[in-house]
């Protein structure tokens, strides 16, 4: 394997992290409705687990209202059901043939506890950031003894991988304390 090569997967895995990270945290609710927020919550239906969003269209008429209205009637109180056992602090409504889920003002108590939740979704992304650099300066020794790579190339990369690294890391902090500070606005 190239030295470029090695590089590009990286930097490759590296942006993967950052967007699974990004999408964790459009999981995390902040007093705005957003699709985002439920559309992953797994329900027990048909005999098997399903995701919200393959089993109901996810609206937003209003700003903290979410609206979720099942293609099958059949699966509207299991997904009641999963919201509600979610712990997401949601109380969904029946109304006809669909769920009305309005989000209450985040208390002080809760927003904290979100923040807490998106610190962790952040750490998790930067181990996991520092585990695909230890994996990228495995290959670039392992090309090295291989031959294919001289001692100060192999240097060059791994400065190369560390900036990288640092760059990915610096985004994910960037990204969460953004996060936070949506949450713990009023």
């Amino acid at each position: 394997m190239t030295i470029q090569t090695i590089l590009a997967e990286t930097k490759d895995k590296m942006q993967k992290t950052e967007q699974v990270v990004l999408h964790e945290f459009a999981g995390v609710r902040t007093g705005k409705a957003s699709s985002s927020l439920i559309e992953n919550i797994m329900v027990e239906v048909y005999g098997s687990q399903m995701r919200i969003r393959e089993l109901a269209g996810i609206t937003t008429p209003e700003p903290r209202v979410l609206v979720v209205q099942p293609w099958d009637a059949a699966a509207l109180h299991p997904i009641e059901k999963a919201i509600q056992k979610s712990n997401l602090g949601l109380n969904p409504m029946v109304d006809k043939r669909v769920l009305r889920i309005v989000f209450p003002e985040l208390s002080t108590e809760r927003r904290q506890e979100f923040v807490k939740i998106v610190k962790k979704m952040a750490e998790d992304g930067r181990v996991a950031v520092r585990h695909v650099r230890r994996e990228a300066i495995e290959h670039l020794k392992a090309a090295a003894k291989a031959g294919g790579v001289t001692e100060d190339e192999q240097k060059h990369a791994e400065k190369d991988v560390q900036k990288l690294h640092d760059d990915f890391i610096g985004k994910i902090d960037q990204h969460a304390a953004h996060k936070e500070k949506e949450i713990m606005t009023l």
